[in-house]
């Protein structure tokens, strides 16, 4: 019943313009910076921008591998799971597993206890298979899952492309208002029940992409990509507010960046704090952040603030197999009022991918755009982990 949690981490870092890239805070590790390039012709263009396709593909089927073979619990927590179990010859078939007696029902422990939890109208909840929250979805040490959402969207329609931004480092520079957009997010766990308290440690990375395939006469360039790794330690809880449960807190150091040079280059570093709630199919989430102060030097994203404000709040709601989101965020400056807002549909289509529909307007997609308003809608696919 025991199986082995991932070793190792796999750091993607996939497909780059830039020759090295760099955080330029203490507290990340150096990564790459921007370097110019020359042009090259349209053929050698395509096959790039082939090859560029073919490694985000592969990116995604090895996460949709990962999130294929999820870890079957501990033999302790297998135990446990089998004292759930109400029906006594399914019981008994669940410990002559663990002890390597042969049944002739082979199905996995987890199933049978999931199904006992079903029969409850027990199914764990979607912050729950996130965050690990409860006995039954501890995985332990070092296994990789999900983090935020990991999509594709093969099209995008941009209403509103920020020419001005590109132009500032080639003049002669255009965009066109089709995109080829994806998104990839993992975490791992790294400490569980620090102290012997319910407080684990994690480790995220996401990395967002803005890819002008469709720009065939420039060579199909990658137009933005923000990298964001972040360190999060997070306290299981079950407190109730306001009809909701408080299922978990988060705080952490955050820094994103989207590793170009001069004039294009964006970064920041902050200090966040997020809260989880959930109630039935309803799940919240509260996102705040704090700005770690940097010099006017170093700022390449002056007054960010004024544009993402200090937080942003997520809702979701789940329908059968469905996913409905919304993202709100503002500044909460009544004079000069900005914000954004983000729509999204999951509708089912494969066991762990389903179609995707996003709809953005408003500030701060990417950095490049954190002072440009965007409005785009996009079709693709989504890694599933709600069902």
């Amino acid at each position: 019943m025991k199986t082995r949690a991932f070793n190792r981490m796999v750091i993607f870092n996939p497909i780059l313009k830039s020759s090295s890239y760099h955080f330029k805070t203490d507290w990340f590790a150096q990564m790459r910076k921007g370097s110019a390039g020359g042009k090259t012709n349209h053929a050698s263009g395509i096959l790039a921008g082939a090859g560029h396709f073919l490694i985000g593909l592969w990116l995604v089927l090895l996460l949709l591998s990962m999130a294929a073979g999820e870890a079957l619990s501990e033999t302790s927590r297998d135990m446990a799971e089998c004292a759930k179990i109400e029906n006594d010859a399914e019981r008994l078939k669940c410990y002559d597993r663990l002890t390597g007696r042969k049944s002739q029902d082979m199905t996995p422990v987890k199933e049978s206890a999931e199904r006992a939890a079903e029969a409850k109208g027990e199914k764990a909840s979607y912050f729950s298979r996130l965050w690990e929250l409860d006995e039954e979805t501890l995985r332990g040490k070092y296994a990789i899952k999900l983090h935020r959402s990991t999509y594709v969207l093969p099209f995008t329609y941009n209403a509103s492309p920020n020419v001005d931004a590109v132009r500032e480092a080639d003049p002669d520079k255009d965009l066109k208002h089709a995109e080829f957009n994806f998104q990839l997010s993992l975490k791992v766990k790294l400490w569980q029940d620090i102290l012997g308290q319910k407080m684990d440690l994690w480790l995220g990375y996401t990395q967002r992409s803005f890819w002008q395939f469709y720009n065939f006469e420039d060579s199909s360039p990658f137009r933005e990509t923000n990298y964001e790794p972040e360190l999060l330690l997070n306290f299981r809880t079950n407190y109730h507010i306001l009809g909701l449960k408080g299922r978990f807190i988060n705080v952490g150091l955050n820094h994103q960046s989207n590793g170009q040079s001069d004039p294009l280059s964006r970064s920041w570093n902050r200090a966040v704090a997020n809260f989880g709630f959930e109630r039935g199919p309803f799940s919240f989430l509260l996102k705040g952040w704090y700005r770690i102060p940097e010099s006017a030097e170093d700022d390449d994203n002056p007054k960010i603030e004024k544009y993402l404000g200090y937080g942003e709040v997520w809702a979701y709601y789940f329908l059968k197999n469905h996913r409905l989101g919304l993202m709100l965020r503002n500044n909460l400056d009544f004079h000069k009022n900005r914000g954004a807002l983000q729509l999204e549909w999951s509708f089912p289509l494969f066991e762990q991918v389903g179609g995707y529909l996003q709809y953005y307007s408003g500030y701060g997609e990417s950095l490049l755009d954190y002072n440009h308003s965007v409005n785009r809608i996009g079709i693709g696919l989504i890694l599933v982990d709600w069902n």
